[in-house]
């Protein structure tokens, strides 16, 4: 927690966050501290919450969305503490919002939750509870478009009767999710929540959320960002966020997937065999440039499968894990220049789940397994992008055919460019970076522009990915890799969210 408050100091001095900010004082965002919402009555038969936790979601559920910001603006006055606010805005999504049928459009609601989390603990004081603020009011228009769609789902009680003991629930679950058997998967994981470790649980929702291609990604993303949540507000929240993940990991079309050979899940059942000739000390290799670009190369035109070999050759060549993923980062910064939009954003997004799994598993089949899955779902990926129009054609290499003199050129100049010119925007993000002892300013700008002009889930979840595998990327790599990624960042000329303003009114 140190470093984070560090950073902020920095932020709040940074000459690039203030220039962003705008002209407006957010200096009465600096006064907030904690407190609890009064008890509310149940009225519906739905999931029950931790006691101290359930009058805040209640809170929330019931206020108009006219008034969430003032309302919970005044409790945060009162003492209403941060991860109090969190917690709530994670437990009224998964109680409220239904992730079928697909695992994203209003489930972002629950999606974007750490990717706000990641943003305010990056953020300078004046502007750490925006990211929050979104989330609630986001929250509110998810719900009501729920209501609109599946008739207002809510989570029900888990079925007591059904929940294995402990001995037995490990392989309850595992037998249910094999089955694709929503209910006994229900029982077994209310179960594994109350009597097993975050980390045992988790190891298996890392393979179950990389085991198919579904949703385009979000599986993955869903296993990561409520892990990571967890880790902010506590265990003991877990039980109905892992229903809802469990429910979220068992979305499928048709028939039973144990059934058939869809295209979704093929990559998993080859790779199931294809992990196991990795060589036992793949984690020792040599840093090796060539065998970076060599493999992104490679992932333009692979197969799933051909790229997946393709992998699985490099590591045993003697080639470390670190270049491999540099490969996978910034070939998803490629598609994302190729084809700016949804598909390409969430190869990125999908890429910072998979590498979190694969940075935070303990087991070794696992980490080998998030790599192929990653390599793999990028080849499905680049296809998927055939059917949303123009792909252009261009590499990152087309990133270094700059003059020079763009690395005098300021951050206003690029974000403005951003708006009108995104390539010539890279451009001059990569010579900025090369020129500058530091890329913070640069990092710190998006940052508050996403806060001042974000109207979509999307801003929020990408930004935070990228930025934050900035430094998941070897040196070599993180100039190009985020100026690729700036095709999705925020231009300084998009207009304002109301946001900044409603926030402001809500706490004055």
């Amino acid at each position: 927690m140190t470093n984070f408050l560090k950073r902020r100091e920095f932020l709040a001095s940074s000459l690039a966050a203030g220039a962003f900010l705008g002209s407006g004082d957010l200096s009465v965002f600096r006064s907030l501290r904690p407190v609890s919402a009064a008890e509310l009555e149940r009225t519906r038969d739905i999931v029950s919450l931790q006691s101290d936790i359930e009058p805040i979601v209640r809170l929330l559920e019931e206020t108009p969305r006219e008034d969430v910001l003032g309302v919970f603006a005044k409790r945060i006055q009162g003492g209403l503490s941060y991860t109090e606010v969190l917690a709530a805005l994670q437990l009224a999504g998964v109680r409220n919002v239904e992730p079928r049928p697909s695992v994203g459009h209003k489930f972002h609601t629950v999606l974007a939750v750490n990717s706000t989390h990641l943003a305010s603990l990056s953020s300078p004081p004046e502007t750490r509870w925006l990211p929050v603020f979104w989330g609630l009011d986001y929250f509110k228009s998810a719900a009501a478009r729920d209501v609109r769609e599946r008739g207002d789902w809510v989570m029900q009680p888990v079925d007591e009767s059904a929940i294995p003991p402990a001995h037995k629930a490990t392989r309850q679950f595992q037998t249910a999710m094999e089955n694709w058997d929503v209910s006994a998967a229900d029982a077994a994981v209310a179960g594994l929540a109350r009597t097993s470790g975050a980390n045992e649980v988790y190891e298996m929702m890392f393979r179950y959320g990389a085991r198919d291609f579904r949703s385009i990604g979000h599986k993955a993303i869903y296993v990561a960002n409520s892990f990571r949540t967890l880790q902010c507000i506590g265990w003991r929240h877990a039980e109905p966020i892992l229903r809802s993940l469990t429910y979220a990991l068992l979305m499928h079309e048709d028939g039973n997937p144990k059934d058939r050979d869809a295209d979704a899940d093929k990559p998993w059942r080859r790779n199931q065999k294809l992990v196991q000739t990795i060589r036992n000390d793949w984690r020792n290799g040599n840093h090796d440039r060539d065998a970076t670009e060599e493999l992104v190369a490679d992932l333009r035109t692979a197969s799933h499968e051909e790229a997946c070999d393709r992998v699985v050759q490099l590591l045993n060549a003697g080639v470390s894990p670190q270049s491999v993923w540099d490969g996978l980062f910034v070939f998803a910064g490629e598609l994302l220049m190729r084809q700016p939009g949804i598909v390409a954003l969430h190869a990125n997004t999908t890429s910072n789940a998979l590498a979190y799994a694969y940075r935070t598993s303990g087991n070794d089949e696992t980490r080998r397994l998030m790599m192929l899955q990653n390599a793999a779902f990028l080849t499905m990926f680049r296809d998927a992008m055939q059917s949303r129009g123009r792909i252009k054609d261009v590499t990152i290499d087309d990133l270094t055919e700059t003059d020079t003199e763009l690395g005098k050129t300021g951050l206003g100049d690029i974000f403005t460019a951003l708006g009108r010119e995104p390539m010539e925007a890279a451009r001059m993000t990569l010579a900025h970076l090369e020129h500058s002892q530091s890329p913070h300013d640069l990092i710190d700008a998006a940052r508050v522009l996403i806060y001042r002009k974000s109207r979509d889930a999307h801003d929020y979840k990408f930004s935070s990915a990228v930025l934050e595998d900035f430094y998941n990327v070897s040196p070599a790599w993180r100039n190009v890799f985020l100026s690729s990624n700036v095709f999705e960042l925020k231009s300084s000329t998009s207009p304002d969210s109301d946001l900044v303003a409603r926030t402001q009114a809500a706490f004055s």
